[in-house]
């Protein structure tokens, strides 16, 4: 690893001369249509961008912006209290990479292998004192998965996240999860309109209740459902055993025109908060950013197309810089907005 490598801003520099063509590495990832990213729409593969007009992702960041933070400062010093518990282990942060997988699905590939991404983001996310989620893709299988690979060298540091598959292939993925003693596992519910799936002809599927109920109890690790994006999903989630749920529309990934994450999580929040976990993604690009999903109700947030720029600019190295800023930047907001634990974070600190 390039010694000279120490901040972000390098580390972004590098990543944008290697993505070329592909990403922009922008100052804001925010989908806008004009980005290099985008453009689906007009007969381009769906890269990195969000899909058809490239709407979902944009109102990811839109909505974020729409929130502003209190600025609370007079009253005694103190250091902010960023720690956090995730089913038994104690993160640095309440942040943790989210589940990307494929590479190659947004031409990544020429860049950096599948392999040496997944140890990226597991093993940079351990070195900063959080987790790593690992996916799923066209190209994984039991024999081949590079993320339950990555989480077995960093001595269970990770989640591992299998697209809704049939469920005999997704019960294997979670008893070798268990085998590498992975933090907890999941089913992006969200997968079934993948589009890397479906141009592999690797068949994906709706879940019912009955089906993640069959999932819960084939396994003793807890069970994520990521992908929800209405109140009557949340429910459906918990009724069927989960240990927690990611709002989510998977990055703008696999339908058009969706709110934001930020619009639809008060609801579910108001409706669940106490008795499931409520992790979100979509559009986090910064810790003030975190500090606005706390504040709208989350317990904590995942952060994805950042983390593949991180991986891909350094490395191992790359992603613990990118985790450790973002955990700098939350505390930093938290101080500023007089909250000095995760727990005194609330709806006040929204104006």
């Amino acid at each position: 690893m390039n010694p000279d490598i120490k901040t972000l801003e390098d580390i972004r520099d590098i990543a944008r001369e290697k993505l070329k063509g592909i990403c922009g590495v922008y100052k804001d990832c925010d989908g806008d249509p004009r980005r290099v990213c985008q453009g689906q729409s007009y007969g381009k593969t769906l890269g990195i961008g969000g899909i058809g007009s490239g709407a979902s992702f944009n109102n990811n960041f839109l909505a974020l912006r729409k929130y502003h933070l209190k600025m609370k400062l007079i009253n005694e010093d103190f250091i902010p209290d960023t720690k956090y518990i995730f089913f038994g282990k104690e993160l640095a942060m309440p942040i943790m990479a989210a589940s990307v997988a494929g590479v190659i699905s947004f031409g990544g590939e020429k860049v950096i292998t599948e392999e040496n991404f997944c140890r990226s983001v597991v093993l940079g996310c351990r070195d900063a004192g959080t987790l790593g989620w690992r996916g799923d893709t066209y190209t994984y299988s039991l024999e081949n998965s590079y993320g339950l690979n990555a989480i077995a060298e960093a001595g269970g540091w990770g989640v591992k996240i299998v697209k809704p598959r049939d469920q005999g292939t997704i019960m294997k993925f979670f008893n070798k999860a268990e085998e590498v003693r992975c933090a907890a596992v999941g089913v992006d519910v969200d997968g079934c309109g993948s589009y890397a799936m479906a141009a592999h002809n690797e068949p994906v599927y709706k879940k019912s209740i009955e089906e993640i109920k069959e999932l819960v109890s084939s396994t003793n690790l807890p069970v994520i459902i990521k992908g929800i994006m209405c109140v009557e999903d949340a429910l459906a989630a918990k009724e069927a055993g989960a240990a927690a749920i990611v709002v989510s529309n998977h990055g703008g990934r696999v339908l058009d025109h969706t709110p934001g994450t930020a619009e639809v999580l008060p609801s579910i929040v108001k409706e669940l908060k106490g008795k499931i976990k409520i992790i979100v993604d979509g559009g986090i690009r910064t810790g003030y950013d975190v500090l606005k999903m706390l504040a709208l109700g989350a317990e904590s947030v995942l952060i994805g197309r950042d983390i593949v720029r991180a991986s891909i600019g350094a490395g191992i190295k790359g992603v613990k810089i990118h985790m450790e800023y973002m955990q700098k930047i939350l505390a930093k907001a938290m101080k500023m907005t007089n909250c000095k634990s995760l727990q005194e974070i609330t709806s006040e600190v929204l104006v």
